[in-house]
């Protein structure tokens, strides 16, 4: 996988257009001048949990003994299941914050920014290709980077999108992500099969 597909994925998977209404949610009875502070501070702690994980994935995944296939068909599973969500969306809130409080990693740094979808999908990274770890980390960082400026401009967005454009840019997202996760699906079963052969 190339460094601009791999950060479109991890890009869809941290979802940060459809994570826009619950982030307003979340820091609507917080100031706006605190607004910022807490959202940098969060997608900085997300951005270390992403970056500890690409690195000591592989480690992980050797303690645990897995191997590079079980990896894909588990990572093509997880993928699906949150393009079908974001395709779908589940009615409800998802923070159990109470008004006014301010949020601190949970639910804003994880799952909404480092959920584990995109751990999964950092842990396949680094098991398919280890000698590209800095390759990752671009990606990383790319995907993060577009992320931290939709999140930071959210007023923009919302104002741009409204509430109906939100959910149909989700939708497409869930969509492409479908597609992705198929894909990693197959491979890992074609993998598999072959090495079975």
């Amino acid at each position: 996988m190339e460094i601009i597909s791999a950060a479109v994925m991890l890009f869809l998977i941290m979802d940060p257009l459809g994570n826009l209404p619950v982030m307003i949610s979340i820091l609507r009875h917080i100031e706006p001048k605190r607004r910022r502070i807490i959202m940098v501070r969060e997608l900085l702690i997300a951005l270390v949990i992403l970056l500890a994980f690409l690195l000591g994935g592989q480690n992980l995944l050797n303690f645990l003994h897995v191997s590079a296939e079980t990896v894909s068909i588990s990572g093509g599973i997880i993928l699906f299941l949150i393009a079908i969500r974001m395709i779908f969306p589940q009615p409800g809130g998802v923070t159990g914050l109470a008004a006014g409080e301010e949020p601190f990693i949970v639910p804003m740094a994880i799952p909404m920014i480092a959920g584990p979808s995109v751990l999964a999908s950092l842990l396949l990274l680094s098991n398919q290709e280890p000698g590209r770890t800095w390759d990752w980390v671009l990606a990383v960082l790319l995907a993060w980077g577009a992320s931290f400026v939709i999140l930071m401009f959210y007023e923009v967005f919302n104002r741009l999108l409204g509430e109906k454009g939100l959910k149909a840019v989700e939708r497409l997202m869930g969509l492409l992500l479908i597609m992705m996760s198929t894909q990693m699906l197959l491979d890992g079963v074609r993998k598999f099969f072959q090495i079975g052969a």
